[in-house]
């Protein structure tokens, strides 16, 4: 599948790479052998970056999925007051341009809350990324439970796209949007979750759990 977000871009790659194709046969030589090939490459590219595989979320209710594909780069104890409102556990997980980047529900239940935050466009890895760039955060409430998660653009990424809003009911491991160009998402979940990756784990979305609630 390719995701819904790419079909403008992949339109637009496609007509550039006809063009591409045309000048090169009306050069010839060489150049057409090169016009043809960046074109193919770059309808070949926007292709796989825009790919969206099914998933196959866990059953397990008080599971905490992944919402990115991609790497684990923090994993901390932290204090989020917008959301959760005190203490948290905060797991970093950093996509390259390589990785799948639709994004996933983490946890089912209900928006109760949403914030867009611009900002800058620090690269996602460093610490105050979280906190001075560009971002959309999301909570999804559920009885007791809240979890808060945030996309975070990168020095790349320069745009943040989600389709879940404040009110709407939603499942775990649903599609929910995508940054472009490779970021960072950040889960927040309550600091009695039993974790379940560590730094360096590579995550999918909707699928991998993070933690485990009690």
């Amino acid at each position: 599948m390719i995701a819904r977000e790419g079909y403008g871009i992949i339109l637009l790659v496609v007509i550039l790479g006809l063009l591409l194709f045309w000048l090169g046969y009306r050069l010839g030589g060489w150049k057409m052998y090169l016009l043809g090939a960046l074109a193919v490459l770059g309808v070949a590219f926007v292709l796989y970056f825009f790919r969206d595989p099914e998933r196959h979320p866990p059953r397990d209710p008080r599971a905490i999925l992944a919402p990115a594909d991609g790497r684990v780069i923090r994993v901390e104890a932290v204090d989020e007051p917008l959301f959760l409102g005190g203490r948290a556990i905060r797991v970093s997980i950093f996509m390259s341009p390589l990785d799948v980047h639709v994004n996933r529900i983490p946890y089912g239940g209900r928006i109760a809350f949403e914030r867009y935050v611009p900002g800058q466009y620090l690269v996602a890895w460093e610490d105050k990324a979280s906190e001075r760039n560009e971002r959309a955060l999301l909570g999804v409430e559920n009885g007791a439970v809240r979890v808060l998660f945030v996309q975070i653009a990168g020095f790349l990424a320069r745009r943040i796209v989600y389709h879940v809003h404040l009110g709407d009911s939603v499942q775990a491991g649903q599609r929910y949007g995508m940054i472009k160009l490779g970021s960072r998402v950040d889960v927040y979940m309550p600091p009695q979750v039993s974790l379940r990756v560590r730094v360096g784990d590579r995550t999918r979305a909707g699928e991998t759990i993070l933690g485990v609630l009690p």
